[in-house]
């Protein structure tokens, strides 16, 4: 049974709600390695812990392994082999890496599994809390960051806004459609949030940062995920939460600021053309479930007898 479909979850999606926008302003209260910390140990102590040891789906752990490894090693290659002196073979890497993590999910979710694609968080109802907590942690996240923010020269922003807005909606899908719906499903809600979290801390080993920034990074990912358990989709995190701390950051990071050309915008588009390719993929083989499904005879019922007139 999946989180969206089971008995009331803890805590409550007001309660992870208000967790998470607290969470969202303490970014601009406290130092980085203090917030990789403070923000799980808060989680771990609102959320309800499964008694004994949790007991995992082992194909689901497999499955999250096999997609988390191939994303890795394709940012790995991009920034780190290829680097921004070589930014055809830097973007073909990344891609590639991008694409792996939302096609994975959906073959996986409804070819594996077969189940809906909605059960990745790509849903939209209900619609009323999906709106109002999109907005509210918008709203906290620009408070603190890009309120008052002087852009530099649109060549040096735009593309990044391009590919925050790409990459946030990866990062959607892999880390708390999928990763956090699946451990949560098997294992609870604690080890779903806390689990994820660390996951989404761990690929930015692709991108080769620090231990340090991981810690961070980790805290935030908690963040995150207790932000997405307020109304189970995607929308509430993407395309405006996460694509502006994204943008934030690089945009104070200065790395790429300027080093992606225009023509970039395309190769984000193209990549996002691809998701939509697969997710539509998705969408029609769950309708053909749900079709089939409904047409079959219930257990038990008895087939009606041909007429012989």
């Amino acid at each position: 049974m999946s989180p969206a479909t089971a008995n009331p979850i803890e805590p409550s999606a007001r309660r992870a709600g208000i967790f998470a926008l607290a969470a969202i302003l303490l970014l601009d209260l406290v130092p980085g390695w203090v917030y990789g910390i403070v923000v799980p140990v808060a989680a771990m102590l609102l959320l309800s812990r499964p008694p004994g040891w949790p007991r995992f789906e082992h194909r689901d752990l497999v499955a999250i392994a096999t997609i988390f490894a191939a994303v890795v090693i394709s940012f790995r290659v991009a920034f780190v082999g290829f680097g921004t002196e070589r930014v055809a073979g830097l973007f073909i890497a990344f891609a590639v890496g991008l694409v792996i993590g939302v096609a994975g999910p959906v073959v996986y979710t409804v070819a594996v599994r077969r189940r809906p694609i909605a059960e990745l968080g790509l849903r939209v109802r209900p619609a009323g809390p999906v709106l109002a907590w999109a907005g509210a942690f918008a709203l906290a996240q620009g408070a603190i960051t890009l309120w008052g923010y002087d852009l530099p020269a649109p060549v040096d922003w735009v593309p990044l806004l391009a590919m925050s807005v790409v990459v946030g909606f990866f990062e959607a899908v892999f880390f708390r459609g999928f990763v956090q719906e699946r451990l949560e499903a098997s294992a609870g809600p604690a080890v779903g949030v806390i689990g994820a979290a660390a996951v989404y801390s761990a690929y930015h080993l692709g991108f080769g940062m620090p231990a340090g920034e991981m810690l961070f990074l980790f805290g935030l990912g908690v963040t995150y995920a207790m932000a997405f358990r307020t109304a189970r989709s995607i929308l509430v995190l993407w395309p405006l939460l996460t694509p502006l701390g994204a943008f934030y950051n690089n945009l104070e990071a200065g790395d790429l600021a300027g080093e992606l050309p225009w023509a970039s915008i395309a190769g984000f588009a193209d990549v996002a053309v691809v998701m939509g390719l697969f997710l539509l993929w998705g969408r029609r083989r769950s309708r053909r479930m749900a079709s089939a499904a409904e047409g079959r005879p219930r257990r038990g019922s008895q087939p009606r007898e041909r007429s012989t007139a």
